[in-house]
């Protein structure tokens, strides 16, 4: 065993990092900061087994230090990313990982490459002022989300491990501090091309495109225009993204071009949240002032970013165009594809919430008159798609989904009862001009597209402050096992089924930066 196998007890992570041998200019070498007493909160079993570590090395004494950032692990050559990006329609030229620390790139047992970064590691030359650090509250946030984001099917960002650092760190009050080992497909964002559009600097334009082509779009490898074909992948797959947001309830809070991978994946959960109530206009995010990341324009938030890489991307499209306007046109077309790639996964998504299976014209205006009627009453949007599976699987005797005590307890989810009462009448006529599906196979599919359980709001916050407050983690493995098992109705979890009593409701989330 090598002096660095003693130093970290045998925890193994097998780096095998690429972004590091990218031209310097690309990063800052920088070790994580010492904390003063690590001790863990939790491991993430079924993570780790997915990269190939023992979650029991990570769990021992030596694995904690590693993941607080005390030691570093064998292989492993921490740096922090450069990047730019437009903050609330804002561009600042220079961002970069202020308080983060990407320790390397492990290759999993499904052969794909993933970095492992730590999340409040402390200060980077990036970090503008900031002390580098996180506060127990948003890491646990984090956690929670993005593992439940990983279970109901949407690409995303996922937590390895939790540890308190055992100091505090100061926001508008002094709270304990956490880091956060954070998984990602790559940390690739809008803003790393940004940055590098901003200086001018078209070799590193053309590095980062064969980088993240070779990364994250190896299908496209080889293409005659590769800036064209990169923006086309990342266009259609952030298009598909958005809509599995939407489908969900969920606000992302703070889209920002630095937080849009190019990935596809969900990342940088800070103020976001699954709706209850359903509001189209529902902003959860106590900075988003003007509702420019609220629910309903998260689509038009996404389309925003993605013409701000086009832009990056304009001087290596011109190179293989021939000319800046052919380049133009190029990045218009891509751009284009956006609305065909979100229409089409929202409208096949809503589809299979209502249980319909062969698309006809007029579904998507009815999933839109049903979500009218929701925000008339403030019907809980959750609590109603999957209690549209619970109408279906009830009226299998009648055969006709008729008045049942499942369907009279959605409508009761409205102010007005009847107003779901009339729309179920057109949802029942559609439903049967489908002719050869079973009860059986409508539920189904119906429960699979809508989740029992989402981390609601007010058991977040209640998790979080049992955390902050007594040091008790008892609610945040409760709910992580609630999560992690959205589609089931697990006997003892109930109440994570159950939507917040007015004196429970959170209108406001924090980034905790």
């Amino acid at each position: 065993m090598s002096a660095d196998e003693r130093g970290t007890g045998g925890v193994r992570f097998g780096f095998v990092n690429s972004y590091v041998g990218l031209p310097e200019r690309f990063y800052a070498r920088v070790n994580p900061t010492r904390v003063a007493g690590p001790k863990l909160i939790k491991v993430n079993e079924g993570l780790a087994a997915a990269l190939g570590l023992d979650a029991r090395a990570l769990e021992s004494a030596a694995g904690v230090e590693v993941l607080a950032g005390n030691v570093v692990a064998e292989g492993s050559e921490p740096l922090a990313m450069a990047y730019a990006g437009h903050q609330f329609g804002h561009f600042v030229p220079q961002l970069g990982d202020g308080r983060a620390n990407l320790l390397g790139e492990v290759v999993g047992v499904d052969g794909k490459r993933y970095d492992v970064q730590l999340k409040g590691a402390g200060r980077t030359p990036f970090s503008r002022g900031g002390d580098g650090r996180a506060a127990l509250g948003p890491v646990l946030r984090e956690y929670v989300v993005s593992e439940a984001m990983a279970a109901l099917g949407v690409p995303t960002t996922r937590a390895l491990a939790a540890v308190l650092t055992g100091e505090k760190v100061y926001r508008e009050w002094s709270l304990p501090g956490a880091v956060l080992t954070r998984v990602a497909a790559s940390h690739l964002r809008v803003g790393t091309f940004q940055y590098f559009a901003a200086r001018g600097d078209v070799e590193g334009l053309r590095v980062l495109v064969s980088y993240a082509l070779e990364r994250h779009y190896p299908e496209l490898v080889g293409s005659e225009k590769p800036a064209r074909a990169l923006l086309e992948g990342v266009v259609a797959r952030s298009a598909r993204l958005v809509a599995q947001w939407m489908l969900l309830g969920f606000v992302h809070g703070v889209m920002n071009t630095d937080n849009t991978s190019i990935s596809g994946e969900t990342i940088d959960y800070g103020p976001c949240a699954f709706m209850e109530a359903f509001d189209p206009e529902q902003v959860f995010s106590s900075i988003d002032a003007n509702g420019r990341y609220g629910y309903g324009n998260q689509h038009h938030a996404m389309h925003w970013n993605l013409v701000r890489l086009a832009e990056a991307l304009l001087p290596v499209l011109t190179l293989e165009e021939g000319s800046e306007a052919a380049a133009v046109e190029a990045a218009q077309g891509a751009l284009a594809v956006f609305a065909g790639e979100f229409d089409g996964a929202y409208a096949a998504g809503m589809r299979r919430k209502l249980g319909l299976f062969t698309p006809q014209e007029g579904d998507v205006e009815l999933a839109q008159d049903l979500l009218e009627r929701m925000a008339e009453g403030r019907a809980d949007f959750t609590g109603v798609f999957r209690g549209l599976a619970e109408v279906v699987a009830g009226g299998a005797t009648a055969g006709s989904y008729g008045m049942t005590s499942k369907r009279a307890a959605v409508g009761g989810m409205f102010a007005v009862p009847e107003r779901f009462e009339e729309w179920v009448e057109r949802w029942r006529l559609r439903m049967a001009a489908e002719e050869g599906v079973s009860v059986e196979e409508r539920v189904k599919v119906m429960r699979g597209a809508s989740p029992a359980v989402i981390p609601r709001n007010h058991r977040v916050e209640a998790m979080i402050r049992a955390a902050v407050e007594r040091e008790d983690f008892s609610l945040f493995e409760e709910m992580v096992r609630a999560v992690s098992r959205p589609f089931e109705e697990v006997e003892g979890l109930e109440g994570y089924r159950v939507p917040a009593r007015a004196e429970e409701i959170v209108r406001a989330t924090f980034c905790g930066t």
